[in-house]
């Protein structure tokens, strides 16, 4: 794969007890040492005007502002250092490179994957929130959208937490189909099934509300039964994963159990769904903070587009899940 990195990101230093450190880049770039094929490339960062396409030009001046100053604590989870305002929008221009990359032709062992934090799938229209100060795939689907030949972007969700942020700055557009596969209950407590979307994006938000607990084989078949023949339907021009690694069962705050290689099983299935409707494909990190798992699952993404084949799972789907994946189905009109 070709990543998207830069050091500005690691400059974003939250504080010694918080997990979102910089050194979870540190380690996904040792984790990647050994592995063949593996290429970096730096981005612009992206403009004011990039990101105030998707989120309130005010509150971005504010973060702006508030990071000049200081910075501080904007929430109780939410921290910024005078350096935060550079990492972030290095996050989102490394975001839309890894688009415009995707959009321009880079696939298979070139598809990109853009390493940038801040994260970003929490921040919503006007606020930041769950460690999240910029939408970076937000802003990524947006670039798309206006810059690029492209009519119709999806963004699949895999992050443990509901990605809140995302739904919100697209609930109402049928432009942007999202899909986020997420612990139900947990942080922030939205994503729920019958979040569905409203006006001209009725039915293009469909939300995956999986149960503590839930393992490999639940997930699969989410991604068998529902999320690739709904992505097969939509008929995107340009598929964004927002990429978390705390669904991973070693992962300290989450519940879900997926183990290293359920991350490489997504991967080849989300390849094979874009492959199917001609969909440019990227990736773009959001959690994960388990230092080595979150190391050991970015590596098996980079080996999935680099020849390894996945190794497929087996066992029964719970009964929870059968329920929860009705319910969806009903909520979307599609059969299960």
């Amino acid at each position: 794969m070709r990543f998207g990195y830069s050091d500005t990101c690691l400059a974003h230093d939250p504080g010694p007890r918080h997990p979102e450190t910089p050194d979870r880049l540190r380690a996904i770039r040792e984790g990647l040492k050994r592995k063949h094929g593996v290429e970096y490339t730096d981005a612009d960062p992206a403009s004011v005007e990039a990101i105030a396409a998707v989120h309130d030009r005010g509150y971005v001046e504010s973060v702006q502002e508030f990071c000049a100053d200081g910075g501080g604590n904007w929430d109780p989870d939410t921290t910024a250092v005078p350096q935060t305002w550079d990492a972030a929008v290095k996050s989102a221009g490394l975001a839309c490179w890894a688009a415009a990359r995707a959009l321009e032709g880079d696939d298979g062992r070139e598809t990109p994957f853009s390493l940038g934090r801040p994260p970003g799938h929490h921040a919503v229209y006007d606020d930041a929130m769950g460690f999240c100060f910029v939408n970076n795939v937000a802003v990524a689907a947006q670039h798309a959208l206006d810059d690029f030949d492209c009519d119709r972007v999806a963004i699949v969700d895999w992050d443990v937490h509901h990605g809140n942020g995302t739904q919100d700055l697209f609930y109402d557009r049928g432009d942007v189909f999202f899909v986020s596969i997420h612990e139900g209950g947990l942080y922030p407590g939205t994503g729920d099934v019958d979040e569905v979307g409203e006006g001209d994006g009725e039915g293009a938000t469909m939300n995956l509300p999986m149960p503590a607990g839930a393992d490999d084989v639940d997930y699969l078949a989410a991604f068998d039964d529902l999320i690739c023949p709904a992505l097969e339907s939509y008929d995107p021009d340009l598929l964004l994963v927002s990429a978390g690694f705390d669904a991973h069962r070693h992962d300290p705050i989450s519940r879900v159990r997926l183990p290293t290689e359920t991350y490489a099983l997504m991967t080849d299935r989300l390849r094979s769904a874009a492959e199917a409707t001609d969909a440019a494909l990227a990736f773009v990190l959001e959690g994960g903070y388990a230092l080595d798992v979150l190391a050991e699952s970015i590596a098996l993404v980079h080996e999935t587009f680099d020849g390894r084949e996945p190794i497929e799972q087996e066992g029964e789907v719970r009964d929870a899940v059968e329920e929860i994946l009705a319910d969806i189905a009903d909520a979307h009109d599609l059969e299960y």
